[in-house]
């Protein structure tokens, strides 16, 4: 089947002071224990879900973990991790405050060789937000998130220096949360229009989707170049009870999307049709936190390199089987040597 052509060259990575990715979300930490004995369960967390947890009680849940693991994450934020540790030039705009933890995640994805653009918080914004990720022995994650700084991006804090520079844009759902938050989107929507940059958006949750349906829609609908969601989110968006009706109102939108289905892998829905890529194959899942952010940093770097379709999900289906492999939302393996390897590099 044939694709058409993205707007760079194949295989060509972006030219100098050129971003492959800029990325645009909840600048969060994670912190993320193994949890064999369930003391999610005593915190009143409900298994495999997200719950936003308030400021007071950030001390209750960090003292309740044990050891843990700490590194910067968010969605977005995993992804763009994800596209350094392919070789790829990226950046990230997003909130934090002057704080330890606002240090930890600016100095962590520095560190990866990310162009940051971060905004700090007022003192009256909230502490830098954190996701505090429970894993228990069958590879499940539970969350509790303090949204905080991360969740008050505002007009003012979005500077265009990055998305000029940017082959695509990739905007976090979760941001639709706060009204300013909305206005700010929009504004980095403009700016990636202005300069040429594909706009990519992620769904983030089906609860996400619940919360801002018509609002993600009008964006699909008059701005977005690429969507990236799971089979539940889609079937929310549009509301439609199988794939294949989601299928057609991508169709006539005229959207390329990346739909993940877990296990099943992911199809790849265009103008010409819907191509099913297979899930990389592992031995043995440990962890699927960060599967789905790992799989967008393959895809939308595909697509910056000027892969087609297909091939840029052949790439995040290798990113996401790496990922479930060990604890944590980032690569523990060389993924550029893995990718390189499979012939997708």
């Amino acid at each position: 089947m044939a694709f058409p052509p993205t707007p760079v060259s194949l295989r060509v990575k972006p030219g100098p002071n050129r971003l492959a990715v800029t990325g645009i979300g909840n600048a969060m930490l994670d912190i993320i224990t193994r949890d064999s004995n369930e003391v999610f369960r005593d915190l009143g967390l409900v298994k495999a879900s997200m719950t936003l947890i308030g400021e007071d009680q950030l001390s209750r849940f960090y003292e309740a973990m044990g050891p843990t693991i700490e590194m910067s994450g968010g969605s977005v934020a995993n992804s763009i991790a994800g596209i350094a540790a392919l070789g790829g030039t990226c950046g990230y705009i997003g909130k934090v405050a002057a704080d330890e933890f606002g240090e930890r995640f600016t100095h962590d994805l520095a560190s990866l060789g990310v162009e940051l653009d971060l905004a700090i918080a007022r003192s009256d914004e909230g502490a830098t937000g954190r996701c505090h990720v429970f894993i228990t022995d069958d590879a499940q994650r539970t969350m509790a998130t303090y949204l905080g700084a991360s969740n008050q991006l505002r007009v003012e804090d979005v500077k265009e220096k990055l998305i000029a520079r940017s082959e695509i844009t990739y905007v976090e759902g979760y941001l639709f949360d706060l009204p300013p938050a909305k206005e700010a989107i929009r504004k980095v929507v403009n700016f990636a229009h202005e300069h040429d940059s594909m706009v990519a958006l992620s769904l983030s949750d089906m609860f996400c989707v619940d919360r801002h349906r018509r609002d993600f829609l009008d964006l699909v609908t008059s701005d977005v170049d690429v969507l990236l969601a799971n089979e539940t989110e889609i079937l929310a968006l549009f509301q439609v009870a199988t794939l294949e009706q989601a299928f057609e109102a991508l169709a006539e939108l005229g959207v390329l999307a990346a739909i993940t289905r877990g296990a099943q892998g992911a199809d790849v829905a265009t103008m010409t049709g819907v191509v099913r890529v297979p899930a990389h194959e592992v031995e043995h899942v440990v962890d699927q936190n960060g599967a789905g952010d790992m799989f967008a940093s393959g895809f939308l770097y595909g697509l910056a390199l000027g892969a087609d379709p297909v091939e840029a999900a052949e790439l995040g289906s290798l990113c996401a089987g790496e990922i479930i492999t060990h604890l944590g939302a980032r690569p523990e393996g060389d993924l550029e040597d893995l990718a390189l390897e499979a012939g997708l590099l």
